[in-house]
């Protein structure tokens, strides 16, 4: 397992076929609002673009039209492992998807006065869907102690293999 630093870039392995990608957080413990943190994932073709809004799958639009990508649904108040999954299929993803783009996000963060730095525990990992081996680890922390929104995480295709990135804006 890797705890992944900004910009690292790892290989995945050939084998691999199913990638899950867990958000977990910590229930709030103060006072006020739950957090509710949603991962969301944006499927983009060479262009940097996404297809069409069906291609963007998050707690509301829970499966790609290709099929590759799902989303488990909403937690909405952490706690639990992964509170909220997106499992991606390799083997079912459009050849003209190039990338797929993964983000954490807070519900309602300005309306409750809320960002990554009051979440305890907060993190992003991303597994063989299969095995439930932790391939990296990315923990929301201090360095998004201001931000509602972190785009994470890509995994993308280079020479006919998928590869992911750590990104944390």
């Amino acid at each position: 397992m890797i705890n992944l630093e900004k910009g690292q870039r790892i290989s995945m392995d050939k084998g691999l076929t199913l990638v899950g990608v867990g958000l977990g957080w910590d229930p709030n413990e103060g006072t006020g609002y739950d957090f509710d943190l949603d991962a969301s994932a944006f499927m983009l073709g060479s262009n940097g673009k996404i297809p069409a809004d069906e291609y963007f799958v998050f707690y509301n639009n829970q499966k790609s039209p290709d099929g590759s990508v799902e989303s488990t649904g909403d937690d909405l108040t952490g706690g639990n492992s992964d509170g909220e999954t997106i499992n991606v299929d390799l083997t079912k993803v459009e050849p003209q998807i190039q990338e797929i783009i993964f983000t954490a996000t807070i519900y309602k963060a300005e309306e409750r006065k809320q960002n990554f730095g009051q979440v305890r525990n907060s993190y992003i990992r991303i597994y063989d869907a299969k095995t439930d081996t932790e391939i990296a680890r990315y923990d929301l922390d201090e360095d998004f102690s201001i931000e509602t929104a972190v785009e994470f995480g890509r995994l993308y295709r280079r020479g006919g293999e998928w590869k992911f990135e750590a990104i944390g804006n």
